[in-house]
Order: structure tokens, then sequence, then C-alpha cells
């Protein structure tokens, strides 16, 4: 166990590139409960603090199911991020529990966009889908489908470090699309971007809506919220002394 509290053959698994493209990857094998079949993540009672300090949030309760966006929503410090922890299962709960039914990979989108500088567009979104077993030619054709929903066509051939603030941000959840997660976690994805680059990223949220993903978005950006389909609004949770 590291000090961000993963192990670190979690770490191990990561593939050699995820640090510098944003995308955190995780493989594992988590139980399922024969009794209700699919995807879903169900939090009860759910609670967290550090140490001494104060919490964060108690008694939450909620069930994230695929083909939603869900905004985790509050204002700074109310703990967005350690929620999507909490969910990913990255930490444990102070106090309730957050039970995981046919979770095995999971994708996190960080706020900054990294990219590999002389990589084209394209050859990021199609990397995970080479993994995957395609050829060549069908996954550069899926990785253009992909694309297209994120409205990033037209940039497909430049490099990374070509690209605008939001057409990076955008490419990096084309991407994590493209890995086929069962759940991807969006950490603010606006927060460093501009009034109007922050727009062209809200636009485009709906394409990761995917009917077999759950999807969760940490933001306390009121379009980004306006995008999701879901909301839990952490301020209606949090504990004052």
């Amino acid at each position: 166990m590291n000090r961000s509290g993963i192990d670190n053959e979690v770490i191990q698994e990561y593939c050699d590139e995820a640090p510098s493209l944003g995308i955190l990857a995780l493989d594992r094998c988590l139980e399922t409960n024969a009794d209700e079949r699919g995807q879903q993540i169900r939090a009860t009672g759910l609670g967290h603090r550090f140490h001494a300090a104060p919490w964060l949030f108690r008694d939450l309760n909620f069930r994230l199911v695929p083909g939603e966006i869900v905004g985790i929503c509050g204002p700074s410090g109310s703990g967005k991020s350690t929620l999507l922890s909490l969910i990913a299962g990255f930490e444990h709960p102070v106090s309730g529990s957050v039970e995981r039914r046919d979770i095995g990979r999971v994708r996190w989108v960080f706020q900054n966009p990294h990219g590999v500088p002389r990589r084209t567009a394209i050859d990021h979104v199609t990397q995970p889908l080479l993994g995957q077993g395609m050829g060549r030619v069908e996954a550069e054709s899926q990785a253009l489908a992909i694309m297209e929903d994120f409205h990033l066509t037209g940039v497909c051939a430049r490099d990374f470090r070509e690209l605008s603030g939001g057409e990076a941000q955008r490419l990096m959840l084309a991407r994590a699309v493209a890995s086929k997660p069962d759940l991807l976690l969006v950490d603010e994805p606006t927060a460093q971007l501009d009034q109007s680059t922050a727009a062209d990223v809200d636009h485009t949220l709906s394409g990761i809506a995917q009917s077999d993903c759950i999807v969760a978005i940490a933001t306390h950006d009121p379009n980004t919220r306006a995008a999701c389909t879901r909301i839990i609004d952490l301020s209606l949770h949090h504990v004052s002394l």
C-alpha cells in the first residue's frame, strides 16, 4: 500500500503510458451477487472524514447504474474527489458501505489532460482498441466513430501538442470510452478551462453515457452539472460543527 492508499499491485497494472495520458487504468475482479444481475454500485449510509477532521459528508445513499451521467456536485472541499475514490474502491469509507457488482474495469479521467506530445489525436484513441485485440484498420474506424461523438474528427491527425485545452480534455474522454470501462470516473473536467472552452467539453458529455458503463463526474461547474442526467449534491449531506 502506498501513500495514496492504492495497492502497489494495482499500480503495476497501469499501462506504461497511462500516467502521461491522464487516465488511470484499473482491472480488477469483483464479486457478483447472483440475486441481482447487472452492473451497479450501491452506497448505503456512506460517510467519510480524514482522521479527526470534520465529516465531509454523512448518510449518503445512492445507486449508480449504466446509461446515465451522475454528477457529484458541491463546493470546493465538500469531498467530491473523495467520493469518486470511495466509489472506485481506492479508499474505504469511515462509515457505511459501497457495494460494487459486475464492475471489473475502471477508468479515471483527471482534471489536467496529459498526452504524448508527438502522437496524433487518433493514435490516443486507437491505442486502447488495439490493446483489445483489434486490427489497425478496425481500431482506427472505431476510433473515428468515437471521436465524432466528441467533435474531434477535424483534429484527428494533429499531434497532441497542437490541440487546444478543450480538445485535449475531450480527447481524454474519448480515449476513456474507447477502453470500454465498466466504471468511468471524471474529476472536474472543466476546472482548468476558460468559459468558452469549458462549454465545448460540456456539450460533448453525452458522448460518455454508454449503455454498459457507469459514469460519475465530480464538478462544481453549473454548466457541467446541467449536462448530467442525475445529481448527488454533497452540500445537502455536509455536517456542520
